[in-house]
């Protein structure tokens, strides 16, 4: 017979836990044991990727109810407030809503602020709400390393709705399109020429342009701004499946600011479920996740194999003396 629940959490707070404590206290929803859970999803330790595997591999299956929602925008375009707002509006209709927060690192520290929980201090107070801050490190995409597999934990915990919030918008940020089913650019409005800021491959992939501080002395300029969108959407993207992108105007602080754009989401939703268009899209992630995660782990592999350190100290040494050139080396590692 499996351990109380109180006892669960008492011992995973003492960090004595066992692959079935995880699993009874995720699917149970305490936000205790779903935290410990990430913390060890995102370690590196060879030690803990036994029980990694095995706890993403039992809570693996839960995601047909969910919804996730890649949120990308510039920095100071409003995503905290955004999602604070948005998530009660979801929780008011009776949703769980996980909120997995990216934060920019340092370069040099690799430190970040985590300070997610503090700018959506409202959100992180409701009982139906679980805000994770991770730091991106060194990856790309606008997501951390770790994120697939964090919402997977989240969806077992029985959130069904997943917000992604990436660090900005950038070439890169096109890495949440991989893992979500709608992709939602926000933009702000008198932040000077709008379409200096569009980003090709970012509006090529957003399902959803929402034009954010539509409110006040900002709402003529926010219409122009829409306008300016809308006629980049029309000559960027390609209509592959039918839906052709809407570009909303949205309020964070008006009493209805929001109902367009749920409005929006829900149709965009609504329209992928009975177009089995979605059901297509997450068949074709899940064969990008596959591919990702194998390269990722033969690179892992490879570079803890016996013999490779001193490898890499002859070839960074044959090009520093001139004597290869950096590609040339590259392919003499192969061989090592």
């Amino acid at each position: 017979m499996l351990p109380a629940r109180d006892k669960i959490v008492e011992r995973i707070r003492r960090k004595q836990y066992s692959l079935e404590e995880y699993l009874i206290g995720i699917r149970a929803g305490d936000k205790v044991v779903l935290s410990q859970a990430i913390t060890l999803v995102e370690s590196s330790l060879l030690s803990d990727k036994s029980l990694i595997e095995d706890l993403i591999q039992a809570c693996y299956g839960f995601e047909a109810k969910s919804k996730r929602i890649g949120i990308t925008g510039s920095p100071g375009v409003g995503k905290s407030t955004f999602i604070e707002s948005y998530g009660q509006l979801l929780i008011r209709e009776g949703h769980r809503v996980a909120v997995l927060a990216i934060d920019p690192s340092s370069p040099l520290s690799m430190g970040s602020i985590l300070g997610d929980k503090t700018r959506m201090d409202s959100l992180a107070r409701e009982e139906a709400a679980f805000i994770r801050p991770t730091a991106a490190g060194i990856s790309l995409g606008g997501v951390a390393r770790k994120t697939r597999e964090v919402m997977i934990l989240c969806e077992a915990a029985g959130y069904d709705h997943i917000l992604i919030e990436t660090v900005g918008v950038g070439q890169s940020e096109t890495m949440v399109r991989s893992m979500t089913d709608l992709f939602l650019l926000l933009i702000q409005p008198g932040a000077g020429d709008s379409l200096q800021g569009i980003k090709r491959g970012i509006v090529e992939l957003a399902d959803l342009i929402c034009v954010s501080k539509a409110d006040g002395e900002l709402l003529e300029v926010a219409r122009d701004a829409r306008s300016q969108y809308e006629q980049a959407v029309h000559f960027l993207q390609k209509k592959e499946f039918g839906w052709e992108t809407k570009v909303i105007l949205s309020s964070s602080v008006l009493p209805d600011g929001l109902k367009t754009v749920h409005l929006a989401i829900q149709e965009y939703m609504t329209f992928m479920q009975e177009s089995e268009r979605l059901k297509t899209m997450r068949a074709e992630q899940l064969k990008f996740w596959l591919h990702e995660t194998w390269r990722v782990a033969i690179l892992d592999r490879y570079l803890q194999s016996s013999g490779f350190q001193d490898a890499m100290q002859n070839a960074e040494n044959q090009v520093i003396n001139g004597v290869w050139s950096p590609f040339y080396a590259a392919d003499q590692m192969l061989n090592f």
